[in-house]
């Protein structure tokens, strides 16, 4: 009787690209997690009818290339991340440059073109948020990444609602003094109108 050599091949865990909240590790609980770029898209500001606010998508772009962060999704459970990413579409990339030595299957959360727009005064970007997002890209890339950031996102000429004292945001984090001088000198070189909380 012949035995036949049987190889088990474990199924890996899929992966996230993050290029906005996401690279903040203090948002979410996925700790295999590391600096990663893709190709071929670029970030930039929009909005649905979906939330009152504006957030980050990604856009195809050929010329483009955006750093964010990579992390293991265990058992490929996505209903956590789709819920937090709601008015988003997942899907499958694979210009993903990271130090992983092996292969992994990434995917992306991005608003399809023509669900959504830009951000208007009913439609703002929230300083809360933007604070996250600024947050992540200095701790995971430094001052240098994050100055990166800014010049690779599109979208920045949008009314911006200063919610710091009364954050709107869900995943808010507090920020030190020298994240809000840093972020603070950032904000006023765009051309973003500032407007208050009702």
């Amino acid at each position: 009787m012949h035995q036949q050599n049987v190889r088990f091949v474990a199924m890996q865990d899929p992966y996230f690209f993050g290029y906005g909240s996401l690279v903040n590790r203090a948002t979410h609980d996925y700790s295999a997690a590391h600096p990663a770029r893709v190709k071929g898209w670029r970030r930039v500001w929009r909005h649905t009818d979906l939330r009152p606010i504006a957030f980050l998508t990604a856009e195809p772009d050929s010329e483009a290339e955006i750093d964010g962060l990579i992390a293991s999704v265990p058992g490929g459970d996505w209903a956590v991340l789709d819920e937090r990413e709601t008015g988003y579409d997942r899907v499958g990339i694979d210009t993903v440059t990271h130090a992983l030595e092996r292969p992994v299957d990434v995917a992306m959360y991005h608003i399809p073109e023509g669900k959504h727009a830009r951000p208007d005064r009913d439609h703002p970007l929230l300083l809360s948020y933007v604070d996250v997002v600024f947050q992540g890209y200095l701790n995971e890339y430094g001052e240098a990444g994050l100055a990166h950031f800014v010049e690779t996102t599109g979208g920045w000429k949008a009314p911006l609602l200063d919610d710091r004292d009364a954050p709107r945001y869900p995943r808010h984090q507090p920020l030190t003094r020298r994240e809000r001088e840093i972020f603070d000198d950032i904000l006023a070189d765009l051309p973003l109108t500032r407007i208050r909380d009702r």
